[in-house]
């Protein structure tokens, strides 16, 4: 959820109103205070953003990209804001593509465009094609001349695009802004009533309005503002030291909330880094699984797997080759890092087959070629039969979720068609097909699973959160992935069936389909909205450009923080600073504590907000009953003690069982029936002894004050040490709060002049004390009942 202006809740805007009346009634120092506390809830959120936003300038910082032109004749090295239009950008393998442009001159450029389209396999590129911002050279070389900049490229109108995209408040902002608006509603009513009523009759319009006002403070529930921020910055620190960065607080009690956990594949669930899974031989069809030896048979094929890839390579596939190799053949006369390279033969659309020519230092030539299993099984010249048993070889590899690269090298080292020893010629040949090649075998590689991925999403389904996959690869790949992940078996939906759906339609589907295959990045949105349609409180997962919308819409966004593009980690709620995804399963189970903790001092705070509201009903109750409680008793009980004392619930450890039981239903009420009756019994209690207290005979109404706001900062801090499941060291620290603060009340004389209270008497202290005892006893003994019913 984006962050509201604090200052503009309901609640805050009263305080405000109040503080106005009380500078036009001339109590400037109440109203002061009440400013005071405004500006510190303001204050709380605004500091929790600024280091957020602080933190998301660092990795945009670091993740900045510098643009190669030539720009009149001059090569330069700029940032990508400093680009103009008209200007030759200069691609080289592992740039990223600082703007949209059309290529004017390319060497077997291939660009990898997952962060825009979602697709992962590298798309090839030629003279005159559009390239578009944001993606990366994979492999070649290539100029382009810039035709679009900034907001112009598609990269940034999928920025534009994300302020049409309007969140969803969360639950308890929903809940909280109704429960503010019913009783404001309320209090103006009675308020309007006791103003004209006392100010009619007494003739003292100050006094009335003074006593309108310290009801509407009372009614109204002040505390929930002030709560609700401690409990969120708080719990915004807490994701920070696991790595995850709440750009605003709202979003920690969301996660919390949240049903559905919708995921992208790649980066997210995967690694983004290819790993060799198996190897096969050519003819012989042995066959090597990633984890156990590589025996003698597989060397020559990983060898020339190695001599067809770059010695610095960019591409991920040839990245994965070079590690297996590395740690596999290290230090045997399989790898040849001294060999000079004669010629390379880059991928071309109609030959999907990246050859290398080398020198092998004694004046013979090196073949090896690698591509897709049909391209090689032609450059190979196999007849039918053979060439469809190698496709099949091949096929089934990728019926498990692999990508397949076929492997060759040259007969007998390199020669020609006709027979000829290549390496007698003066040159070498201009094109691939002028050589002869071999089959070696196939290799398959897939984007491995994170270690941590299927213990977090285990945890996830335990408690009760579903898992959705949605990716932009094919559906065989995002079933094998969904497989190793956990997920459960069910039917792969791809963005073509979405195409023909309705969001009705759409919406009746979602529940019962976890696997989304070739999603296109506009699909991600109408996914999320459709989950959001069937009732689901939705985090979505992505690190790409073409996430940023569905992590704007959805009600947690969730962006990965070193793989993240900027527009996607501007876009989301959270940030996974180190991209674990464990870190995010423990940051659900953070905000389930949170959003635990939270409603049970929700609940304390309505069980301490009866008496002051019992209280503050007395004037117009009782014709000529004096106003016991000030508004400044109010604000101070309402935004400050009680407040501090709620803070004790944000450190209570989470059930065990908390994380084993569905999350709280949407439509879930703010406050649960045992909550209210609970909360509605032990304010009674207290209640009964702060009218005993007002109404105690033969002592002035100062006294009378003093005895009441004592006994309700006692009480209040003695409710959080009651409320503890069970009473606590940790919630003794409440009962602490009140007796620290009626102590330091009794001690600085100055207290009791602002307040309009003055000093207790022995006697009366004996009698605060007895009265606060019994009325805790007493709530003791309705807690313990309440607790053998349930259990009972």
């Amino acid at each position: 959820m984006k962050p509201a202006i604090v200052l503009l809740e309901p609640t805050n805007l009263l305080l405000l109103s109040c503080a106005l009346i009380y500078g036009l009634i001339g109590e400037k120092a109440e109203a002061a205070i009440l400013l005071a506390f405004v500006l510190g809830i303001s204050l709380l959120d605004a500091i929790q953003q600024q280091r957020s936003n602080r933190a998301l300038a660092e990795l945009a910082r670091l993740s900045a990209p510098l643009a190669h032109v030539r720009r009149d004749g001059v090569d330069l090295a700029i940032a990508a804001e400093q680009l103009r239009l008209g200007d030759l950008l200069r691609l080289e393998e592992g740039d990223r593509v600082a703007a949209d442009a059309s290529l004017t001159e390319t060497v077997g450029l291939w660009l990898d465009e997952s962060l825009l389209t979602g697709e992962s396999l590298p798309v090839a590129k030629q003279g005159g094609d559009w390239i578009r911002a944001g993606s990366l050279v994979a492999s070649g070389r290539g100029w382009a001349e810039v035709k679009a900049l900034a907001e112009a490229t598609e990269l940034g109108q999928i920025g534009r695009s994300l302020a049409t995209v309007t969140p969803p408040p969360t639950r308890l902002q929903r809940h909280t802004r109704r429960l503010t608006s019913r009783l404001t509603l309320l209090a103006l009513g009675l308020c309007a009533l006791l103003a004209v009523g006392q100010g009619g009759i007494g003739g003292n319009w100050p006094q009335a309005l003074l006593a309108a006002l310290a009801l509407a403070l009372a009614l109204l529930p002040n505390e929930i503002p002030v709560v609700l921020a401690l409990f969120l910055a708080l719990g915004a620190l807490r994701l920070a030291r696991i790595g995850v960065l709440a750009r605003w607080p709202a979003a920690v009690e969301s996660l919390g909330s949240a049903t559905v956990l919708a995921v992208d594949k790649t980066g997210t669930l995967t690694e983004n880094r290819m790993g060799v899974q198996r190897l096969i031989t050519w003819p012989e069809q042995l066959s090597w699984q990633v984890g156990s030896a590589l025996e003698e048979p597989f060397h020559q094929l990983l060898e020339m797997a190695v001599l067809a890839s770059r010695g610095d390579p960019v591409d991920a596939m040839e990245l994965a080759i070079q590690r297996l190799a590395l740690d596999q053949l290290s230090g045997s006369e399989h790898l040849h890092p001294d060999w000079p390279l004669e010629r390379e033969y880059p991928l071309q659309k109609n030959l999907l087959v990246f050859s290398q020519l080398w020198g092998d230092g004694r004046g013979n030539w090196q073949l090896a070629a690698k591509g897709a299993p049909e391209a090689i099984a032609d450059l190979c010249h196999l007849d039918p039969l053979a060439a469809g048993q190698l496709i099949a070889a091949a096929d089934r590899l990728a019926s498990v979720g692999l990508r397949v690269l076929a492997v060759a090298s040259g007969i007998d080292g390199v020669v020609l068609h006709d027979g000829q020893p290549a390496s007698l010629q003066p040159e070498p040949a201009a094109g691939p097909h002028d050589y002869a090649y071999q089959p070696l075998g196939l290799i398959g590689l897939a984007d491995p699973l994170r270690a941590e991925v299927p213990g977090a999403i285990a945890t996830a389904r335990g408690a009760g959160v579903r898992i959705v996959m949605i990716t932009g690869d094919s559906p065989v790949t995002a079933r094998s992935i969904a497989d190793q992940a956990g997920l459960p078996p069910g039917p792969v939906v791809s963005g073509h069936q979405l195409e023909g759906l309705t969001a009705q339609a759409l919406a009746a589907l979602c529940p019962q389909v976890c696997v989304f295959a070739r999603v296109m990045p506009q699909q991600k949105l109408q996914l999320v909205r459709a989950l959001q349609a069937s009732g689901e409180v939705v985090a979505m997962t992505g690190d790409g450009v073409n996430d940023a919308p569905a992590l704007k819409a959805a009600d947690i966004g969730v962006a990965m923080g070193k793989r993240g593009t900027a527009v996607a980690r501007e876009s989301a709620d959270l940030v996974l600073l180190e991209d674990s995804f464990s870190a995010l399963v423990q940051a659900l189970a953070i905000g389930r504590r949170i959003d635990a903790n939270l409603h049970r001092a929700l609940g304390y705070t309505l069980a301490i907000h009866l008496p002051i509201a019992a209280l503050s009903l007395l004037p117009l109750l009782m014709a000529g009953q004096p106003l016991i409680l000030l508004p400044v008793h109010i604000a101070l009980l309402h935004l400050v003690i009680d407040p501090a004392s709620t803070v004790v619930f944000e450190a209570l450890p989470a059930s065990p069982a908390l994380m084993r039981q569905p999350p709280r239903p949407p439509q879930a009420p703010l406050f649960a029936s045992a909550t209210w009756h609970r909360a509605l019994a032990q304010g009674t209690l207290l209640s009964l002894g702060a009218l005993a207290l007002s109404f105690w005979p033969d002592i002035s109404t100062e006294s009378h004050r003093s005895l009441v706001f004592s006994y309700l900062l006692l009480v209040g801090g003695g409710l959080v040490w009651l409320s503890g499941d069970p009473p606590s060291r940790l919630t003794a620290r409440g009962a602490a709060i009140g007796i620290g603060m009626w102590l330091l009340l009794l001690a600085i004389p100055a207290d009791w002049k602002l307040l309009g209270t003055e000093p207790m008497s022995p006697g009366q202290i004996g009698l605060l004390l007895i009265v606060t005892l019994t009325a805790l006893a007493l709530t003791f003994l309705l807690n313990r009942s309440s607790k053998l019913k349930e259990y009972g």
